[in-house]
């Protein structure tokens, strides 16, 4: 026959059996998860950029009409013609336009991030659907406020054999996304490098370590 052994009862000096319970999981992330929620204050916020952002739109359309190249007319009475067939003045007019947009871009952006460093998706969303408002919104103000699209009345009252300019018009309309892609680019780039930093995630405890009968390791004895 054999006897039952029975495990030694610990003596009080030994430390207590029971390992502390391990950190919630996903409790640092949770904790992540709601600072980073979208709050109506933020939705706001992206409104108040897009608003704001598109009607400095206006301000692209007077300097593109005060500082892109002019191209000019001529009639003979009967029709009209261009004035310099070889000229790169509507080419110049469109540079102008690509030029403005990004250095509004960039401005807008630059604003935004001094406004509201910590960023986020609704501002971003509001940057650039402000930018692209802004963009056409520069471009008609640029038409309306430049010369008369009515070539007929505006040889009339230049005359024969003088020169008139042309009204304002863009040949590539793909430099209406300068403002936008601009904005976006400059802002992601600021807010990547000055932004606020997400704090580290704390490690989960594993909890202490024990022997396979429950009880601690007892440290060794000289």
């Amino acid at each position: 026959m054999t006897e039952a052994v029975t495990p030694p009862s610990p003596s009080p000096s030994d430390p207590p059996s029971e390992a502390l319970p391990p950190e919630k999981p996903g409790g640092s992330s949770a904790d992540s998860a709601s600072e980073n929620a979208i709050t109506p204050a933020d939705i706001r916020d992206g409104a108040a950029v897009a608003l704001l952002v598109g009607v400095a739109g206006v301000l692209l359309g007077a300097l593109w009409v005060w500082l892109a190249p002019r191209v000019q007319y001529v009639s003979n009475g009967e029709a009209v013609f261009l004035r310099n067939t070889e000229g790169e003045g509507r080419i110049g007019s469109d540079g102008t336009f690509l030029l403005l947009s990004a250095g509004l871009g960039a401005l807008s952006a630059v604003a935004v991030f001094l406004w509201r460093r910590r960023g986020g998706v609704p501002l971003v969303i509001g940057l650039g659907a402000g930018s692209v408002f802004a963009a056409l919104v520069g471009w008609r103000v640029g038409l309306w406020l430049g010369p008369t699209s009515d070539l007929v009345v505006a040889a009339g009252k230049a005359g024969k054999g003088v020169p008139f300019d042309a009204p304002m018009q863009l040949l590539a309309y793909g430099v209406l996304l300068g403002w936008p892609v601009v904005a976006i680019l400059v802002h992601l780039g600021l807010t990547a490098v000055w932004g606020p930093k997400d704090p580290p995630a704390a490690e989960p405890w594993a909890g202490a370590y024990t022997t396979p009968d429950g009880l601690l390791p007892k440290p060794p004895q000289d």
